[in-house]
């Protein structure tokens, strides 16, 4: 699968796509100049990942529980390619994962997954309850790759004590339909000591003009 690497060094930012975007969509966004600092100063370098929608979640034609194994394979391919792959040209041992929108949901489900493997995560805009895609269906490939389930039901000590030193941000806006789904699961978190991970945005704020000042703010990891 395609990757396309921006910057010389820094923390490893992995960047997860929209819906049906692919490894093209945040350059061609502009997204790499709107951290043009970060990538410049060698604060940052990114990973822009392509997706495996068509065969996943967006495979209409199969079954909910195959779509969720789909996804589970990306997920492998994720932590078992990419991040030795990104390790091998920048040793730096911080990574963020990050994405808008459905890239959102990707970046959750793989930071809780493995949060020994990663220091930040950001979602923009997010929906983290997948089960929106299976009309309500579930069974353990589903759970797995549902961070609104899964992450309700942890409570193993040291998986915890790696999400609670994580940086964690859902930044979205109060009118986003997803609002209350990113409410929800914050609370989750901070009923597990994992703090507040709630970011609020005037209005909407789902496209691509508040996702450049989203990420300009969060990157960092402060407001």
């Amino acid at each position: 699968m395609h990757i396309d690497v921006w910057g010389h060094a820094g923390a490893r930012v992995i960047v997860f796509p929209t819906t049906m975007g692919t490894w093209r969509e945040w350059p061609d966004r502009r997204m790499p100049e709107v951290l043009s600092e970060h990538l410049e100063n060698g604060w940052i370098q990114m990973f822009f990942l392509d997706q495996v929608h068509d065969e996943s979640w967006y495979g209409k034609h199969l079954h909910p529980s195959a779509r969720a194994w789909r996804h589970l394979q990306y997920d492998a391919y994720v932590f078992h390619e990419v991040l030795p792959f990104s390790q091998s040209r920048n040793g730096n041992p911080f990574v963020i994962a990050t994405g808008a929108s459905f890239g959102a949901y990707h970046a959750a489900t793989f930071a809780f997954r493995h949060p020994e493997a990663v220091n930040r995560m950001i979602g923009m805009s997010g929906l983290y309850d997948v089960k929106h895609m299976t009309d309500g269906y579930s069974d353990q490939h589903v759970y797995a790759a549902n961070p609104f389930d899964f992450m309700r039901h942890e409570w193993e000590s040291a998986r915890l004590a790696a999400l609670q030193r994580m940086d964690i941000i859902f930044a979205i806006g109060r009118g986003d339909p997803s609002y209350q789904n990113n409410a929800d699961l914050s609370g989750i978190l901070w009923n597990k000591g994992i703090g507040n991970a709630l970011r609020v945005w005037d209005g909407h704020a789902h496209d691509w003009p508040f996702w450049e000042k989203m990420i300009r703010t969060y990157i960092g990891g402060s407001d």
